[in-house]
């Protein structure tokens, strides 16, 4: 068609404000690649999208010159991916991002110290949050860097073991704006740091004080805050029922207690520690005292508790019978792996709080159907049921789960004894998200079928060891829910290549595990990497028929890719080398390579220059000259060895009968 004289083209989208055009970025995927494109569709769009990005996750530290200046407005820095952040790095994002910054993720990074920390502190004013977890090797200096920052409000610090109460001190006079700080695993950290937290820091909402060596000494001052909403007090073995008592007082503003394996503190601390404690809803004693009737009575109170979590805790019928008889009605109950657990209690308890939302019941291995029929008839608006391990129960239990609890979001049955008759049940529960069958001997393909046809909001599927799905199975599933992102296939051995073919077209998957599956070859797996842009964790472990002819369509399409396990497989120098292209690589699993020499794997590991993890088969440690292996850990990668012989796979029934022996 020709174009008439004197009509001028028109770009539509330079009639939008910029505002408009911003509110349109933001209803796009979250997938990075689309915006990547929008911004490579001409010069407009690429100015366009550089002062709309707020976030940033980059792969490289060595590109953070040219992708700051890039982005100018930026407010949130994740330097997860970056494990080698050094004080000249810290230095450039002082100087380039300012005032703008607000918070900054350093959890995964290592190299820099109180010098880089200082110039982030003094010259990003803005800043409200700084995670340095794991940064085991930060000192007090460190601490004291970060009490520059004025206005900060979040500080994450776990696992920063060398930091003593002298630089949280400096961090207590510095950041009096403080709302939440985690001192999780900060074992140079006692009573004076956390005392004077408690002092300086009035505006305290969060405080994770997770294996600290503290005292009631402290405790006095903690429960003085008064916004004080979530506390955190996992294995504090220095709290006893004594120190709890003698407070005499609670947290009125408190809404979240965790003292989950405080094995000091019994029902006698619990009664004085709540008594106060109006708005508590949500409290977790996980492996701690034995959960009889005193315990229980001594929380009757909490008239706004909501969620209880007793994991690991050696339960009583009393205990659970006088749980069921309190006034306020529970949301969320967790009883995983208590002993003690019988259909008496369990159904007792279900009876009286028919508005549980969430009950997880994993290894209760003494319940039996009795428990699902009082569990299912009672509690209808379940969201989410975890019941793995539930040995007791038989197939026709299942049947109830899917005619009653219509509303189920997770399910998890691993290891039970559910056939398709139950899997057919329990696809009516057409909002599932998350259904995880493994080593469920009894399932077929034609229960699956079920499933993939009434569950489309399906995102995660676990199949572990399922030794009765085939490609027929998967087939439906593919068909049926396309916004998969996650499928466990491992040990499957009747999965071919056509299951691959058909998983290839669920655009949005991002881990597959396929491990254990001796017919998949490389035409599965460059299916895959063709169809499956956003795959991020792979593990074709014990896949022995995929070679390099699959490892080089997944260096070309698979530029998500972060990590993968390709043990035992026939892979070669040369399909190692091919993936150096992915730039998002940061995990590796070789053992047992037979096609793998110690020149290709040199100069692979250099080539693949994100590299955080290596697990390598022992007997390269020898084979490969020492600068190299104090070059790539200069650049921030770790190395596991593994010393395991090759051994023989065992069939899903012997498998789970040996297991059942170590039980």
């Amino acid at each position: 068609m020709k174009r008439q004289k004197g009509v001028v083209d028109e770009n539509l989208f330079d009639v939008l404000t910029e505002e408009l055009v911003f509110t349109i970025l933001d209803f796009l995927d979250p997938n990075p690649l689309d915006k990547k494109s929008f911004s490579l569709t001409c010069r407009s769009f690429y100015e366009i999208e550089s002062r709309h990005r707020k976030a940033l996750k980059p792969l490289r530290a060595e590109h953070l010159t040219t992708v700051l200046k890039r982005y100018p407005h930026l407010e949130h820095l994740d330097l997860s991916l970056c494990p080698r952040i050094t004080d000249n790095s810290l230095t450039i994002i002082s100087a380039l991002c300012k005032s703008t910054l607000r918070s900054i993720d350093l959890s995964q990074s290592r190299f820099f110290s109180h010098v880089g920390l200082w110039n982030l502190a003094t010259n990003c004013s803005g800043l409200v949050e700084i995670d340095l977890s794991n940064a085991t090797e930060l000192r007090d200096a460190g601490a004291a860097a970060i009490a520059n920052a004025k206005n900060l409000e979040r500080l994450w610090l776990g696992r920063c073991k060398m930091i003593t109460d002298m630089g949280i001190g400096c961090i207590a006079v510095g950041c009096k704006k403080l709302r939440s700080i985690s001192l999780k695993w900060c074992l140079g950290v006692g009573d004076l740091g956390v005392g004077l937290i408690a002092v300086k820091c009035k505006q305290i909402r969060h405080l994770d004080l997770s294996y600290l060596q503290i005292t009631n000494r402290c405790l006095p001052c903690i429960l003085q805050l008064q916004y004080i909403e979530d506390l955190i007090l996992v294995g504090c073995f220095g709290i006893d029922d004594n120190s709890l008592v003698a407070l005499k007082q609670g947290c009125k503003s408190l809404k979240k207690l965790d003292m989950s394996s405080c094995q000091n503190v019994s029902h006698v601390g619990l009664s004085s520690l709540t008594s106060d404690a109006k708005s508590l809803q949500q409290l977790a004693l996980a492996y701690g005292s034995p959960v009889t009737r005193a315990l229980a009575d001594s929380l009757q109170n909490l008239s706004m508790l909501q969620s209880i979590k007793l994991d690991g805790c050696s339960v009583t019928y009393a205990g659970l019978k006088s749980i069921g008889n309190w006034c306020t009605s529970l949301r969320e109950l967790s009883l995983s792996k208590c002993s003690g657990v019988t259909d008496e209690g369990l159904s007792s308890l279900v009876m009286k709080h028919r508005d549980l939302r969430k009950l997880d019941i994993t290894c209760c291995r003494k319940i039996t159907q009795v428990s699902i029929a009082y569990i299912t008839k009672s509690c209808s608006a379940l969201t989410s049921l975890k019941m793995e391990s539930c040995t007791l129960v038989p197939s026709e239990a299942f049947v109830l789960i899917g005619q009653r609890c219509l509303c189920l979001e997770e399910l998890d049955l691993t290891d039970n004894e559910i056939d398709d008759e139950g899997l057919k049940s329990i696809s009516r529960c057409f909002k599932l998200t998350s259904l995880k069958l493994g080593i469920c001997l009894n399932i077929t393909d034609e229960g699956l079928g079920h499933v993939g046809m009434c569950c489309s909001k399906l995102v995660e599927l676990d199949l572990y060891r399922c030794a009765g799905i085939s490609d027929s199975g998967i087939l439906a599933i593919a068909h049926g829910c396309p916004g998969l992102e996650m499928i466990n296939v491992a040990y499957c051995k009747d999965i071919t290549d056509s299951s691959l073919i058909s998983l290839s077209k669920c655009s949005r998957l991002n881990t597959f595990e396929s491990r254990g599956c001796p017919s998949i070859t490389s035409l599965g797996l460059a299916a895959i990497a063709v169809g499956c842009k956003q795959l991020a964790k792979l593990d074709i472990k014990k896949c022995y028929n995929i070679n390099d002819a699959g490892m080089i369509p997944l260096a070309h399409f698979s530029q998500n890719l972060r990590q993968i396990n390709f043990s035992y497989s026939s892979v070669t120098d040369v399909g190692l080398l091919s993936l150096a292209s992915i730039s998002c690589l940061q995990s590796m699993t070789i053992l047992h390579l037979k096609g793998l020499t110690p020149s290709g794997l040199a100069a692979a590991l250099l080539a693949c220059g994100g590299l955080t993890k290596v697990k390598l088969q022992a007997s390269f440690k020898s084979l490969l000259p020492p600068p190299l292996f104090e070059h790539l850990e200069a650049r921030g990668c770790v190395f596991q060895w593994r010393d395991k012989v090759f051994q023989a796979e065992l069939d899903p029934i012997c498998w789970k009968l040996q297991l059942e022996d170590l039980q």
